[in-house]
């Protein structure tokens, strides 16, 4: 055989093996069935290399419901059971904020590579004892920071790398909405739950002002809080070498929850609930441009795409959203919380 056969050949097995990868779908469980979790799953039913394998809750009938309503194969009345199905390669994470540490433990000792909403933990000692476990086991995690893989996120930071709007000086962004007349029974208002607006929504405009900027020198904030003692209001101020941002999250008032980066020869606008963005506008010069990413499904489906990218080439955290990009937004939210904790 000469050498141009065999170089045919090993053409023709790369094909093939390319072909597979291609059409090889990613086998995923869910644990926690809430309203999150529907988003999520409706999602994963629109990406064509993923299948939902498994759902479970310790409710018997919700996990059998949700099973059927989102194709999913099997439903399991315990957590256990699913993290050692052998055919689920990943578990997306979906409970209450408390529960975040205890379950992604359970599903990396089973040997799951794990996404977990956002936070990934209550703190950093809880994120740190994560990330040791799935190194500790050679499996996938990462943080559910699916703003990360906005299209339109995106598309803001390659202009500011590219020097779109020259030196980036200034950074505003909030997360907000009314809500004070839930139950003091609600998650969002009970500590035992992770309650409070921080580690709810708070951590999207930390998160895009790390994404802009990185971690601060300095983190000046000020909050109002609920009878429970969880906050429902939090202003913060972060002061970098050259740059200052200013944030917000609330539950007390209704926004248009735009957020924009202003630079010394132009700014970028994120246009309406931007930590899922679906427009982002450049103004330089006295010009205007703008540019549209209509929604796909719930916004899920960049995020799951990275997931499925990075199992099926044997990555154990994402370039884009890595274990210490999770910890330095860990270690921004544990600062704000000892500065409220102080006053």
């Amino acid at each position: 055989m000469n050498v141009i056969n065999l170089l045919e050949i090993n053409i023709k097995l790369d094909f093939k093996i390319n072909q597979l990868t291609m059409g090889q779908k990613i086998k995923w469980g869910i644990a926690g069935l809430g309203n999150i979790a529907r988003k999520f799953a409706a999602d994963l039913k629109l990406v064509s290399q993923a299948e939902l394998i498994g759902v479970a809750s310790t409710d018997k009938n919700r996990a059998q419901a949700f099973k059927e309503e989102f194709y999913g194969q099997k439903a399991y009345d315990n957590y256990e059971d699913l993290y050692c199905d052998p055919e689920i390669e990943v578990v997306y994470i979906a409970s209450l904020n408390q529960n975040h540490k205890a379950m992604t433990i359970a599903a990396l000792k089973a040997g799951k590579g794990v996404l977990c909403e956002k936070p990934l933990g209550l703190n950093v000692e809880e994120i740190l004892a994560m990330i040791a476990m799935a190194q500790k086991q050679n499996c996938f995690l990462m943080e559910a920071m699916w703003s990360r893989f906005n299209p339109a996120i995106q598309k803001a930071k390659q202009w500011i790398t590219e020097g779109q709007i020259g030196d980036p000086k200034f950074l505003y962004a909030e997360f907000s909405f009314f809500r004070l007349d839930i139950d003091s029974s609600h998650r969002l208002m009970d500590p035992e739950k992770g309650g409070g607006v921080l580690l709810d929504i708070g951590v999207y405009p930390l998160f895009l002002a790390y994404l802009i900027f990185g971690r601060p020198k300095k983190i000046v904030a000020q909050s109002i809080t609920a009878k429970t003692g969880v906050d429902v209001q939090t202003s913060m101020i972060l002061q970098y070498e050259n740059a200052q941002a200013i944030l917000y999250c609330g539950i007390a008032n209704e926004s248009d929850n735009n957020a924009k980066v202003g630079g010394t020869e132009g700014e970028i606008l994120l246009h309406g609930f931007w930590h899922n963005a679906q427009k982002v506008e450049l103004t330089k010069g006295g010009d205007a441009r703008i540019e549209d990413f209509p929604l796909e499904g719930n916004g899920f489906i960049p995020e799951i795409k990275e997931v499925n990218r990075c199992i099926s080439s044997g990555k154990k955290e994402s370039e884009l959203w890595s274990h210490k990009d999770a910890l330095e937004l860990g270690n921004m939210v544990e600062k704000v919380f000892s500065i409220m904790k102080e006053k």
